[in-house]
């Protein structure tokens, strides 16, 4: 069994984002711009936007952070990004999600300008993806499963891939990037009959659904690719741990490759942020 290591194929892409800022730098001045907005104190946001901004830092980019209150109104926000659209200096937008109740999350995704639409989740950058327009921004947690799958399947074609969870997110974006590499592609949902058969055809069964340890030694083909989306904190032994979408321990000698959690997915999403906001600036 191959552990799929996130870490340091992040860290590869990540070298890869360092060069590209350094050499546009150089040629013209002009240095990537992200700026992160922030509504509420929600802890896991946080730490993901702590995460952010350290590697965009490190990267070279010129990194902004808005904090907004949670009381914040969505006319409010809305106005903050109307004045990052126009911000030339301002390359990439995300703003980190979930956001209070009191804001519609789809009317602020289609504030942002699609070309600092980093995140990959504005409906003209959906609209790109889905025609193989390579003018897409592509949300990042698909990406980053794409290049981890390619780690060590390099040629896709003909391969079935199964992904559990149909969200805006993950499960459809990173069936239209399958579909481009030629993969038959199965997208399985909460409503899907006799779920473990249907992944237990997979060669490569990506799980995205959001459900502890869901996925068992026989949903698992021998010699699948096994990615793992899910990041859940869960009590064990009187601590909290994280633990992803797959029964780890049940289904690493099964699977001839799989990711783990954390160390898997999560470092392909930052870094996949980065190269889009790279490719923004350009």
């Amino acid at each position: 069994m191959q552990l799929i290591d996130g870490k340091l194929k992040a860290a590869e892409i990540l070298e890869q984002v360092k060069a590209g800022v350094e050499g546009q730098v150089k040629a013209d001045g002009a240095r990537p711009g992200l700026t992160v907005v922030l509504v509420g104190e929600d802890p896991a946001s946080q730490v993901y936007v702590r995460n952010k901004e350290k590697r965009a830092e490190e990267a070279g980019f010129n990194g902004q952070l808005i904090r907004l209150p949670s009381t914040t109104s969505e006319s409010d926000l809305l106005a903050v990004i109307d004045k990052l659209n126009t911000d030339k200096s301002v390359h990439g937008i995300l703003v980190q999600l979930p956001l209070p109740e009191q804001i519609n999350e789809q009317a602020v995704i289609g504030a942002i300008a699609p070309e600092k639409d980093v995140d990959g989740f504005h409906e003209v950058n959906g609209g790109r993806l889905l025609n193989g327009d390579s003018r897409a921004m592509v949300p990042c947690t698909p990406l980053g499963c794409l290049h981890l799958i390619e780690t060590v399947i390099p040629d896709l074609k003909g391969m079935h891939a199964v992904i559990i969870g149909r969200s805006n997110i993950v499960g459809k974006p990173l069936s239209m990037l399958l579909l481009q590499k030629s993969c038959t592609v199965t997208i399985t949902h909460s409503k899907t009959r006799d779920l473990p058969n249907v992944c237990a055809g997979a060669d490569i069964l990506i799980a995205a659904v959001g459900v502890p340890e869901l996925v068992k030694a026989d949903w698992v083909k021998p010699g699948a690719v096994v990615i793992d989306v899910g990041i859940n904190r869960v009590a064990r032994d009187g601590k909290q741990v994280l633990v992803g979408d797959v029964d780890f321990d049940a289904v690493r000698d099964i699977a001839s490759a799989i990711t783990p959690v954390p160390g898997g997915v999560g470092p392909m999403t930052i870094a996949c942020l980065l190269s889009n906001t790279l490719a923004a600036s350009r």
